[in-house]
């Protein structure tokens, strides 16, 4: 039985002095200084991934819930906003750095959210390395987010025995009958690789391909439940894994984290072009 969490400091992952885990001072004036970026490859090496050669497609989808500014008179502006980071970017943004930099808007004199978005949209660029898509709605225009869950089956009342909290791509099988189907479970548990803190999900799986055996998948899936790693790196790892695995023709997976501190992240992989995750929330969110 495995059930220990990775040492947070095991190896190199690029967040070392990051003000993740640390206590810090809150700015409230604009401060893109604050922005935290990682290098994605530190991490895509253990995968044997090259930079040049990505096995997938993609894009880290972060929605805002507390991002807030003043207008030209003093009076505060609220807004929820969402922004997309091409998995092809070289860097990830780390998120209590994206926190810190967002609540530095609070006392901040904007003339309206297209500044904002203007400002931020250049800043996640700059700082991810490439074209950052950014959206910002003021709730004044009552923007609507929808939730619902995946048009699939749901992997979660299988009867099983599980005892391996580490990730465990063994479980992983695929053969006879070619399918098209979507699978997904609420029972995504990994954790911060820095803080050790838990991130909790729904992970997705579309593909065409030989049926994957669906008591290997849940195993799997549950696996992570120790294991400490950004939420970025984890679905990357899932992709690779069932793409060995399982050899499907055509793949998609993303994971849809529950928020902390205001922001949630829902990073989505897939075999090529074409394949979009599903835009509603999950219901934790």
């Amino acid at each position: 039985m495995s059930t220990s969490a990775n040492p947070a400091g095991s190896r190199t992952h690029g967040a070392e002095s990051s003000p993740l885990g640390r206590a810090v001072a809150y700015r409230d004036t604009y401060a893109p200084e604050l922005l935290f970026p990682i290098e994605r490859q530190l991490k895509r090496d253990e995968l044997g991934l090259k930079p040049d050669a990505l096995p997938f497609v993609g894009e880290d989808l972060w929605n805002a819930y507390e991002l807030s500014w003043l207008d030209p008179r003093g009076k505060p502006v609220v807004a929820l906003a969402s922004f997309r980071v091409p998995a092809s970017s070289p860097r990830l943004i780390e998120s209590k750095s994206l926190k810190l930099y967002l609540n530095a808007f609070n006392q901040q004199h904007c003339a309206d959210a297209d500044e904002v978005r203007g400002l931020i949209a250049r800043d996640l660029s700059a700082a991810a390395g490439a074209q950052v898509a950014v959206s910002v709605e003021p709730l004044a225009l009552r923007p609507q987010w929808a939730s619902a869950y995946p048009d699939g089956i749901c992997l979660d009342g299988l009867e099983l025995d599980i005892d391996t909290y580490q990730p465990a791509p063994e479980q992983l099988r695929a053969g006879g009958e070619e399918v098209t189907e979507t699978l997904y479970s609420h029972l995504l548990k990994s954790n911060c690789l820095v803080t050790g803190q838990p991130d909790w999900g729904m992970l997705v799986v579309r593909y065409s391909g030989p049926a994957i055996e669906r008591e290997g998948l849940l195993r799997y899936i549950v696996s992570f439940r120790g294991h400490n790693e950004f939420h970025e790196q984890c679905v990357e790892r899932v992709f690779c894994d069932l793409m060995a695995r399982c050899r499907p023709r055509e793949l998609a997976v993303w994971a849809r984290y529950t928020r902390r501190g205001g922001l949630d992240i829902n990073p989505f992989r897939a075999s090529r072009e074409g394949l979009p995750a599903d835009e509603r929330m999950e219901v934790r969110q």
